[in-house]
């Protein structure tokens, strides 16, 4: 029986020390799943440890732009763990590379870096490569959700 759902890393393989190598791969994909939901339960914590110390700091129950953009970071942290989270476990579960899931992630983590940049303190360059970046990912994302034939979290391997 094969419990491996990737071609890439059967666990039934004829050299003694490829399986033992993919079942090793396996493991290590296990454990990174563990650890990354450590990681989302911390940074849970981190936002309500946030929100507590901005809302207890005076004026009391309030507030400010900088707090609230500081929130909205810790915020994006979580779910862009989750998200990480999510393409470890379809890792796992699933013979299928989720492309479009892949991209969203990364669109994700720059979204995050674009609200809590300090246009005071960053150059030009900076700016316009991050655009670039967005831009490309935007259209990469795009380009896959046109294309039928690509693997998707729904859709199997041939």
């Amino acid at each position: 029986m094969n419990r491996s759902n990737h071609e890439e890393l059967p666990v039934e393989h004829e050299d003694p020390l490829i399986k033992g190598l993919h079942f090793a791969i396996h493991f290590a994909v296990r454990i990174l799943a563990i650890l990354m939901t450590l990681v989302i339960l911390w940074s849970v914590a981190d936002v309500v440890f946030v929100l507590y110390k901005r809302l207890m700091a005076p004026p009391y129950l309030f507030l400010n732009i900088s707090d609230i953009l500081a929130l909205f970071s810790t915020f994006l942290v979580a779910l862009i763990g989750i998200e990480i989270f999510v393409n470890i476990t379809l890792y796992i579960r699933k013979d299928v590379f989720p492309v479009k899931l892949v991209i969203a992630t990364a669109l994700m983590a720059i979204a995050r870096k674009i609200i809590v940049l300090d246009f005071k303190q960053i150059t030009p360059d900076f700016v316009y490569a991050t655009a670039a970046v967005v831009l490309a990912l935007g259209i990469t994302y795009w380009l896959v959700s046109q294309k039928p034939n690509v693997p998707d979290l729904d859709t199997k391997r041939k």
